[in-house]
């Protein structure tokens, strides 16, 4: 990702939802000597990170009243959007007697968290009344960068967010950190004409495309995303059932003839989505086994009767590589109706994660 930013940009990787699933603090600290910042979404996730990594932070998300003291004292970096929010900020960081940074967030035509354009003005002025608060950066987001057969959008986006920035000049800010950039942006906009000081890494550091548009026209020799999660678990039963034989809640699938099963001790409780039912595939011994049934919460069973060699306890692949075959987070994601990262993003967290 590096080698599509400008020298001297900041690399803020993200870490948010346990590093997209795959483990905060773990990825935190193979990554310390790599980013610049970091980026979370609350305190909760601060309070962590600081367990491994006192880096600069930012905190993009939602930060309560009652939970600004223990950002405020992690050295989180807020992000700002709203008057009341401010004023809240500045007079808890008051009583604190501490002084706090923070990115302006615009809502540069992407309708959520953020000040409109036509409001920046009234904002800066409410800044002004806030000694306790430092305007160390702006900050935006691209709502469909990643669509590259119509940039219409993003302009417009860039164009609003580049007029916040020389609003926030005229009042006398100078050396404002912005950024605008996800991994979509920093391929699309930051390696042709971007001028962000910070750019924030996270599909992209985790090796997963944002499209396959993107894949298509950025991926060559000298530049390719390599998944970087592998989730496995291991066979917990073999047998054989008869012909006309359910299987599972809701009778979903009757067997049609003999069927050799394996149970799998995964369920919807772990991640592994319910409407993979009938439908999902795992690896054994480096073949796909069809899931026949319904995903329970914390098991389901495959069909292994074309294997000629299985075992309790052999390893099973719901996501990644085994052998020759690999299931990828977009294949599952296009079974469900849904987009990779929330496949990695909604493996449960206490299950192991285990760096190699």
């Amino acid at each position: 990702m590096k080698s599509l930013v400008k020298p001297g940009v900041k690399i803020a990787a993200v870490i948010k939802a346990n590093a997209y699933g795959h483990g905060q603090n773990e990825v935190v600290q193979i990554l310390e000597d790599d980013a610049d910042y970091f980026q979370v979404d609350d305190a909760r996730e601060l309070e962590l990170l600081r367990q491994v990594s006192q880096k600069p932070t930012l905190v993009l998300g939602f930060v309560s009243k009652e939970e600004m003291p223990s950002v405020i004292g992690n050295e989180g970096i807020f992000s700002v959007y709203d008057e009341g929010q401010i004023f809240s900020l500045n007079e808890i960081s008051a009583g604190l007697n501490k002084k706090v940074s923070v990115h302006l967030k615009i809502d540069a035509c992407l309708g959520r968290q953020g000040v409109l354009i036509e409001n920046v003005q009234k904002i800066i002025d409410v800044l002004a009344d806030c000694s306790n608060i430092v305007v160390d950066g702006i900050y935006s987001h691209f709502a469909n960068i990643e669509d590259t057969s119509d940039f219409s959008h993003a302009q417009k986006q860039i164009d609003s967010f580049t007029q916040a920035v020389k609003i926030f000049e005229k009042n006398g800010y100078s050396d404002l950190q912005t950024h605008i950039s996800a991994s979509s942006g920093i391929m699309v906009y930051e390696n042709a004409q971007g001028k962000s000081s910070i750019v924030r890494a996270g599909l992209g550091i985790y090796g997963m495309w944002p499209s396959e548009e993107l894949k298509e026209r950025f991926e060559s020799e000298s530049f390719k995303l390599k998944p970087v999660m592998r989730w496995v678990t291991h066979v917990a039963q073999i047998k054989t059932l008869p012909e006309n034989y359910s299987i599972g809640y809701g009778l979903t699938y009757i067997t049609s003839k003999q069927t050799k099963i394996a149970v799998i001790p995964q369920g919807y409780s772990d991640g592994y989505d319910r409407g993979l039912s009938n439908i999902g595939e795992v690896l054994i011994n480096g073949s796909r086994c069809k899931v026949l049934g319904r995903i329970a919460m914390n098991m389901f069973v495959v069909d292994v009767s074309h294997l000629d060699k299985i075992a309790l306890e052999d390893e099973v692949v719901l996501l990644g590589k085994q052998e020759d075959e690999e299931i990828t987070a977009e294949e599952i994601a296009a079974h469900i109706g849904s987009i990779n990262y929330e496949i990695t993003t909604r493996v449960f967290a206490m299950l192991p994660r285990v760096i190699k």
